[in-house]
């Protein structure tokens, strides 16, 4: 086996992770270059190579795989710079998309704007043609209209094509015929269909879904290619893939022509990186925590599977894929704090982001933020911040504080750093709950795990009001994503309706569609791959009660054989306790319906062998680097804290808080009454009372 590269392409930095052939791993990052990401790319490979001594070109020549997680098709979206998309679809249904399922963002802001429009009313056409539930035609496609309407997206210089149509489906007959019509009228254009997107009822979803890979693909497809070649230009003459949201990887030609797949490209790799570890130390039930600089990102994983969700918004468009439920909020290292208008002190969403950057940056950021409040109380040294590359000044951060904060309120420097500390904490716990709490699940039952720059300096405090007894924080926290990239396996997810009532149950049809549903899915897999140890499938269907506006997924619990009856009264009577476990009651005595068949195909990549190095324990008197005082808010006070080097510690060695470790690129922060223990996979576990 050749080299292995996961690369993760952040705003700041560009991470890697490299498994060598003799399935060494090491990492590192260099800058990011958002101007053109191929750039940061290429310069991440560039510093493996002299790593590893080699020349740039000899090494490419030995690479198996390159993963890539990006953030092309977020930004695309937040920035709204996408292609100039038009939409066609059934006469009348138009302006479905802007009338978004009647979905309300907000109860009370009457005057909220609605959204930027990816693709305006004068783009959105209707054409004659009608196909009913069942998938019969009462309405042929008008061709002739269809023509004149490609004719005016093509004359508006419109350069992608969402075509979405009623029912498509259950038949994607005019959709098919609607794609060779555009071929040939607008050959230059790029097509995407709804029942190859999102084959599921509901226009809403399907629409939303399908305009917004309209809107993003042909910009994925050109920076793909872009950077395709230049890697072909160096003699790279391995494969190239990107993270999907799904948590799996998915081929170059495959997200060229469904973009809106990496949506969630960046984030997915760490919370893959969590289940990985958390199996192999034990902890198959997580909450994966990534505290960057200007987000935190949380995830549930449970039995050593990240939780999968089909309702996500992204820039206040819906997108109904499948994805790794990852729930986000502006919550970061460089998140700001202000006083709002009743007094009350407030941090974030808004982030000072990496330029100006924190005032203790020195680069002329004048707001305090939550790596200013994280200076002045002690947790991160102003010397050793990035291993001391970059060197943060404690007397700005204290002037900005000082006065956007503690002025205003009247509070002393102490009180209201720690204020700051204490609410980002909180608001971070909110998002804890959200996925937990508000989904039926008692926090108390996971590990969390905290990776990112900024993750570990809070993950200690945040666990007391969350009553989490252990923490872990793996050593390459920082990179965690790129380490998910090299991790992850082949994934493809696919989803078709089906309606069904428990009244009258057939397990025949269930059986045929998810036969073809699975075959399709080996067949873009790519059987007989070299690097494929075995291809997993797991089954899902969503349920509601008759007459319900909303579903609740819920996994097949026996493997991959066919399905009988008694199969279907066990999973109604899941669905049952599910329902109740998240709403607070159930109906036994009601019908239950079969919405939709899912089903992840997994091709099982041959699991990299993380090294283990076995433990000697005792106290880590050779990695302690001295003290300096620490302010915890149990004690109300700064206490001389002892501060270990993280990259000194051995497996097994503990340290009792109060304590300080630091490592190259981040720090953890052991609060009193808490012990870290470095486990023999390098990952520091903190038992908390």
């Amino acid at each position: 086996m050749d080299y292995v590269i996961g690369i993760d392409v952040g705003g700041t930095f560009t991470d890697f992770v490299v498994l060598d052939p003799s399935q060494r791993l090491f990492h590192g990052k260099v800058p990011s270059t958002p101007r053109d990401e191929s750039e940061g790319i290429l310069a991440a490979i560039q510093e493996v190579s002299k790593r590893e001594k080699k020349d740039f070109r000899a090494l490419l020549a030995e690479t198996d795989l390159i993963i890539l997680g990006t953030t092309v098709v977020t930004n695309t979206m937040l920035q709204f710079n996408g292609s100039k998309t038009g939409m066609i679809t059934t006469r009348g249904f138009r302006d479905v998309i802007e009338l978004r399922g009647n979905y309300k963002e907000s109860l009370f802001d009457l005057k909220l704007p609605p959204p930027y429009p990816i693709v305006p009313r004068r783009s959105r056409l209707g054409v004659t043609e009608r196909i009913d539930y069942t998938g019969r035609v009462i309405v042929e496609l008008d061709e002739q209209e269809l023509r004149g309407a490609v004719d005016v997206l093509k004359e508006a210089g419109v350069e992608s094509i969402a075509v979405g149509f009623l029912f498509s489906y259950v038949n994607p007959l005019h959709e098919l015929c609607a794609r060779e019509i555009i071929r040939e009228v607008h050959p230059e254009a790029t097509v995407s269909l709804s029942h190859e997107i999102l084959p599921q009822v509901r226009e809403f979803e399907r629409f939303s879904t399908t305009v917004v890979n309209a809107y993003v693909s042909p910009h994925l497809k050109r920076y793909l290619t872009r950077l395709t070649q230049r890697l072909k230009e160096s003699d790279f003459r391995g494969e190239l893939f990107i993270m999907q949201s799904n948590g799996g990887m998915m081929h170059v030609d495959f997200a060229a022509a469904r973009g809106v797949e990496a949506a969630l490209s960046g984030p997915s790799g760490g919370v893959v990186a969590g289940a990985y570890l958390g199996k192999l130390i034990g902890f198959r039930d997580l909450i994966t925590m990534d505290m960057g600089g200007t987000s935190y990102d949380v995830c549930v994983i449970k039995a050593g599977r990240p939780e999968l969700s089909s309702n996500y918004w992204m820039s206040r468009y819906r997108i109904g894929l499948p994805m790794i439920d990852i729930h986000t909020i502006g919550a970061g290292g460089g998140s700001i704090a202000w006083v709002d208008k009743g007094g009350g002190l407030r941090v974030g969403p808004q982030s000072a982001g990496a330029d100006p950057g924190p005032a203790c940056y020195g680069l002329g950021g004048k707001e305090p933020t939550v790596t200013d409040a994280d200076v002045v109380l002690g947790y991160i040294d102003p010397d050793y911040f990035l291993a001391g590359r970059v060197k943060l000044d404690v007397e700005l951060a204290k002037k900005a504080i000082e006065e956007k904060v503690a002025k205003p309120l009247g509070l002393s420097l102490m009180d209201a750093a720690s204020g700051i500390f204490r609410i980002v904490n909180n608001n971070m716990n909110n998002a804890i709950r959200y996925v937990s709490v508000m989904r039926g699940r008692d926090p108390r039952d996971f590990a969390l795990m905290a990776f990112g720059g900024a993750g570990p300096v809070h993950a200690g405090a945040q666990v007391r009001d969350l009553k989490i007894k252990t923490i872990l924080v793996p050593k390459t926290a920082p990179m965690f994503s790129a380490l998910g990239a090299v991790l992850s396996d082949f994934k493809i997810s696919r989803v078709q309706s089906l309606h069904m009532r428990s009244t009258d149950p057939r397990v025949e049809p269930l059986n045929d569609l998810f036969q073809r549903m699975y075959d399709d899915a080996v067949a873009l897999l790519g059987a007989g791959r070299k690097d494929v140890v075995r291809i997993d499938a797991h089954r899902f269907m969503d349920l509601r009660y008759i007459r319900q506006v909303h579903e609740v997924t819920i996994e097949l619990p026996h493997g991959e054989r066919e399905l009988t009856l008694e199969d279907l009264r066990r999973l109604f009577d899941i669905f049952h306790d599910r329902h109740e476990a998240l709403y607070a009651f159930k109906r036994t005595n009601f019908p239950v319906e079969i919405i939709n068949l899912r089903l992840d195909v997994v091709g099982v990549r041959k699991p990299v062998e993380l090294e283990r190095i076995a433990a000697n324990g005792g106290a880590p008197a050779a990695a302690l680097k001295g003290t300096r005082p620490v302010y915890f808010e149990d004690l109300k006070e700064y206490v001389e804290t002892a501060v270990y080097d993280g990259s000194s510690m051995k497996p097994g060695q503990r340290v009792a808080g109060p304590a300080i470790v630091e490592e190259p690129e981040t720090t953890l922060v052991v609060l009193p009454g808490q012990e870290l223990t470095l486990d023999p996979y390098q990952t520091y576990v903190i038992a908390c009372q």
